[in-house]
Order: structure tokens, then sequence, then C-alpha cells
């Protein structure tokens, strides 16, 4: 509490907070964070912040076009633009599964836009009245994007901001050639991979070319790099060789070992993250009776603060958006199933694991960060849920099927943006913010961006090669969903053996991390990471772990309290990466879209392969250069 009091201006000094540029450029970047993560969702199967570097370029644009800017100008921005990021998140991970069953031949623009309208106003107003409870009466949660996001607002003048522009651009421009080389002229590869037999057994081993990849293993760190990459040796390394059956596939071993893995063994993973879900709801059981009783003294009118830097939306326009989100899931629900009675219940379960999930990525956001909020195994839970209540209720079928993704996409959504929320106003009770104007942003920004959903989401399928569900763009949380909506719906049958091992596995893994945190080291075994791991294609997992190698590296010879400053230029470095590969790869599916399909050279397989290789080592290298600290 003392650091939003110390922050806050006084009456006599009034700051601009909510101006018309805020408003214009908050916008904006919302589109484009919310484009460019729909993209990188669907390529790496998860998301990251946009804060810091929206901040970053708030800050600078502001300072070399208005003189009188203010920080929490800067902090309105950041917080509209990530909106954009969080419903990309909640959106990518469950609508492609629509597709996947055959229910849609593309994605339908009212269909897709409500729903992202309505989850990302249920998670900002589910957020709203617990907001004291996780952020300013809570000492447990570091909350460290959300602090470091108020460190880059406080810290940067003109000239260290005209720096880390630069990091941002030249990290873009890497990002974007690479895309370009890859998809465009096609002289690189997209993945360095081989698989191989021996007696009975597959092995397979490989690594992504996307600098992207590096770039989110840089942003989450070595732990949790670790952690993803460990889960995808459990997947590839170990059990994949383990299932044997590698007669069946002598002819191809590569596409055996995806055969093994998408069919089989990725399950394991399920398991794991169905029990963390569930263990996640169980760690913040005190924080949600917290919540309803913030909320009750709010509509009892106990709570009438009229001091700006404590005022948040009041209770009377969170219960009326509330009502109106409601009756648009209501129709939504309807038009998806067409009956009375799955309608009404699959908007009570909506509704019902909407709270409960707000509260769990809350806790988790101020835990790990919001790059690291496991929102898809939120999710996961959900889809079980909602599919054995639609089973007790002996509902089967397309309507089954198309009622739990239903459900599955809006708690998604609300996961993914009440987390940014959490995130956002922390930041913004460091800086001194308005919470009732960033909540008023990040509804703007949920408006704009979930505009954009459904075009960018079709774009990407009919002019990616492979589409939504191929090699490229996998979308594995999707494809995952729409597996469990199948053997729910009793369309297919579940490997239940392989979900029961992950089960398993996860309880060993939670002793594990128990152990560990007893001990008081650095390193935990958090268990959603590594169930991540399992069930992403191996070749994400090893440069995500080479990104969080590099900033471990920059990093070691600090203590953990410096590693924000120290890591600061490899993380705007590493932003701009990620948006310029996520950008141009959006840009040439337009291009395809225009019927430009590409300019490929032609070049043998095997110079394909060596130009590729040494690109990696050149990559690598670059990245490990340009991110190291400045002395």
């Amino acid at each position: 509490m003392s650091e939003s009091v110390s922050a806050t201006s006084s009456p006599a000094m009034p700051r601009k907070e909510l101006t018309l540029r805020v408003i214009v450029l908050g916008l904006i970047l919302s589109v484009v964070m919310g484009a460019a993560n729909v993209y990188v969702g669907l390529r790496a199967g998860m998301t990251v912040s946009a804060s810091i570097p929206a901040a970053v370029m708030a800050m600078l644009l502001f300072k070399m076009l208005f003189k009188n800017s203010s920080i929490l100008e800067a902090n309105q921005v950041q917080t509209c633009a990530s909106a954009g990021e969080s419903l990309a998140a909640g959106i990518i991970f469950t609508m492609p599964a629509l597709v996947l069953i055959g229910f849609w031949d593309s994605f339908d623009f009212w269909s897709v836009t409500l729903i992202a309208l309505t989850g990302g106003l249920l998670g900002i107003l589910f957020m709203i009245p617990m907001r004291k409870v996780f952020i300013l009466n809570n000492t447990d949660l570091a909350y460290p994007e959300g602090v470091a996001c108020a460190a880059v607002l406080k810290a940067g003048d003109e000239a260290s901001q005209e720096g880390e522009a630069g990091n941002l651009i030249y990290g873009g421009l890497i990002g974007g050639a690479v895309a370009i080389a890859a998809k465009l002229f096609h002289v690189l590869a997209g993945t360095l991979e081989a698989a191989t037999t021996a007696g009975s057994r597959i092995f397979y081993f490989g690594g992504d070319l996307s600098p992207l990849l590096l770039a989110i293993g840089y942003i989450v760190r070595l732990n949790v790099a670790a952690l993803i990459f460990i889960g995808g040796a459990i997947s590839w390394v170990i059990l994949i060789p383990l299932l044997g059956g590698a007669e069946q596939f002598a002819a191809d071993p590569l596409d055996g070992a995806y055969t093994l893995w998408s069919t089989e063994v990725r399950y394991v993973g399920v398991g794991a993250m169905v029990l963390g879900g569930f263990a996640s709801l169980f760690s913040v059981r005190q924080g949600l009776i917290a919540a309803i009783s913030e909320l009750q003294a709010n509509l009892s009118g106990k709570l009438t603060s009229v001091v700006d830097t404590e005022r948040d939306i009041p209770t009377w326009a969170i219960l009326t958006l509330g009502t109106g989100c409601a009756v648009l899931l209501a129709i939504v629900n309807f038009g998806f199933t067409g009956g009375y009675g799955i309608t009404l219940l699959s908007t009570v379960v909506m509704l019902v694991m909407g709270f409960f999930f707000t509260a769990v990525a809350s806790y988790i956001v101020g835990l790990v960060g919001n790059s690291n909020s496991p929102v898809s195994g939120m999710t996961i839970t959900a889809v079980l849920v909602a599919g054995g209540m639609l089973w007790l209720f002996n509902y089967s079928g397309m309507e089954a099927m198309v009622a739990t993704l239903g459900v599955a996409a809006i708690v998604c959504c609300v996961a993914a943006t009440s987390g940014d929320v959490c995130n956002d106003l922390k930041t913004g009770s460091m800086v001194g913010a308005a919470p009732f104007r960033q909540q008023i942003m990040q509804i703007a920004g949920v408006f704009v961006a979930a505009l954009i959903m459904s075009p960018v989401l079709n774009l990407l399928n009919n002019n990616v090669e492979g589409g939504i569900g191929g090699r490229e763009l996998s979308a594995p949380q999707a494809s995952l969903f729409a597996s469990l909506a199948r053997g729910f719906s009793g369309e297919t049958v579940l490997p239940w053996d392989m979900i029961a091992y992950g089960v398993l596995l996860g309880i060993g893994i939670l002793l594990v991390d128990a152990w560990l945190k007893k001990r008081g080291g650095s390193f935990r075994a958090h268990l959603m990471p590594i169930a991540v791991g399992m069930y992403l294609p191996f070749g994400l997992a090893t440069p995500i772990l080479i990104g969080g190698i590099i900033a471990h590296y920059h990093s070691k010879h600090v203590p953990p309290s410096e590693n924000e400053r120290v890591l600061h230029r490899g993380v705007l470095f590493s932003s701009g990466v990620i948006a310029g590969e996520a950008l141009m790869s959006v840009g040439l599916a337009c291009l395809t879209a225009l019927g430009l399909q590409s300019l490929d050279l032609g070049l043998p397989a095997g110079a394909v392969t060596s130009l590729s290789v040494v690109a990696a080592i050149a990559i690598v290298y670059a990245f490990y250069r340009l991110t190291k600290p400045i002395a």
C-alpha cells in the first residue's frame, strides 16, 4: 500500500492519465498485440506479456511528440495494449477446436467476437472485487512482471527510452527477416529434426529454427524454460521409445514419433495438467472467500472511497455489464446447440467456473508472472468438468462437443484476461494510477481486440501451409480440447490409462516441488510448465531452453533482486523479436490471401538444411550478443 501512496500525485499537482492520445495509441496497440499473439499462440502454444514493450513504445512516442506527457499516460497505454494479448490467448487456445471437430468450416465472425467480448469482459469484472484481496492486502505475491513494468515506467527518461526503442527495433528486424527467409523464399527450414529406430524403439530429437522461441525462453527465464524442456524430454526422449511400435513406422520414423505423441503420449501431460488445475484451485481457496466478502461489502455500500487511487468501477456497473454478458452467452450457447436445457446448463457452468478461475489466474500471475500463467491447464479442468456435467445429463454427440468447447472458450478468456488485469493493476498501484481508469482502458482494449480475432484466425487458417492444426500452426491446446470433447461426447475413446499415468506423474512432481520449496532453493518444479512441455512438439522446447540458458548466463553473477534490471535490455529485444516474427508471419499470410503464394528460390533440400544449421548457430550467437547487458 505504501508504494501506491508514495507514487500518487497530489491534488495540487494533477497528472494527465486518460487522454485522447492515450486512448488512440492504446487501442492501436491492442489490435497489433492481439494479432501478433494469435500467431504466437498457435505456433508456440503460449503467449507472452505485451505490457513492457507497450510501455516502452508509449513512453518513447509520448516523449518525442508530447513534452507534457506523464508516466500515468504510458501506464494506461500498456494496460489497453495488454488486453489484446490476453484475449488472443483465450481465443486461440479454444476456438480452433470448433474447426478441428468439423462444426465450422471457417471461423464465424459473430460467434468468435461475442465469445471474445463476453469472456474478456467477465475476466475484468470478476477481477475487480478481488483487487484488494490479491494486490493490496497480499504480501506473499511478488508480481514479477507487474513490478518489472512499473520499474520500466518509473526509470524511463528520453535518452534511455531511445536506446530501449532500438532494442525493440533490432529484435523486430531479426524476427521478421527469419520469417521472410523461411516462409517466403524457403531458404531456411522451419524445424531441424530427425528420428531413427533401434529394434522396436523410435528415437527423436529436434529443434525449431525460430528466434521467437528463443525470445520466449529468455522472457520466462531458465527455471520455467528448463521445466518445459523436461516435460518435452519425458514425452519425446523417454515415453515414445518406451511405447515401442517402431515396426509399423519403419518407412518414416519421424511420422511415427509424431503419431505416438499425438495419439497417446501427450495425454500423460493432460493428466498432469488436470491435477495441476485442481491443485491451483485448492491453493487459492482463501482468496476466493475473501473476494466474495469484498463483493458483498461493495454491494452493501460499506466501501465508499472516492480517492482515485482506491476507486474501482462501481458495483452497479459491474452487475449491469455482467448481466449483459450472461444474456449474450446464453444467446451464443443456444445458437451452438439449439436446446434450452443444454443452454442453461452450459451458461451456468461458464459463469461459475469463470469466477473460480479468475481467483486461480490472479494468484498464479502474482506468483510466477503473466507469461507463465497456466491458462491452458485451467481450461482443461473446465473441459473435464463441463464434459462430465453434460455426460451426467445425457447430452452427447455434436451438441455436447460444441457446448463443452463453448465453456472452455469462456473460461479460457476469463482466466487469461483476469490474470492480465491483475498484473496491470499491480503496475498501476506502484505508479499511482487510478484503478477505475485502468479498468475502463481494459474494457476498451477488449472491445477492439475482439473484433479482429475471427479475421486473423481465418487469414492464418486459409493462407498458412497446413492451416491451423498443421505443422507450423499446430495449435496444441485447441487440438487437445477437440480430442477431449470428442471423448466426452462419445465420438472417440480417450486413452484413460495415459491420463491416469499423468495424474500419478503429477503427484510425484508436486511432491518434488514441495521438497524443493522446503529446502528453500531458487529452482522449483512447478507442475504446469512440465505438463505444457509434455504436450508441445519437442522442437519448440529446445530453443525455449536455449533462450532460458542465455538469460541465466547474463544474470548469474547478480542477486535475484537485480535480475530485472540486468535482463531488461534482453527482455525488450526479445519482445521485438516476438512482435517482428509474429507480425511478419501474419503479413505474409495476407500476401498469400492476395495471391502471392511464395517466392521459392528452389534450393536443393541439402542446401536448405546446411543453410538452416548455419542460420541456427548465427541466430543463437546474435541473440546472445544483442541481449548482453551493457556494463
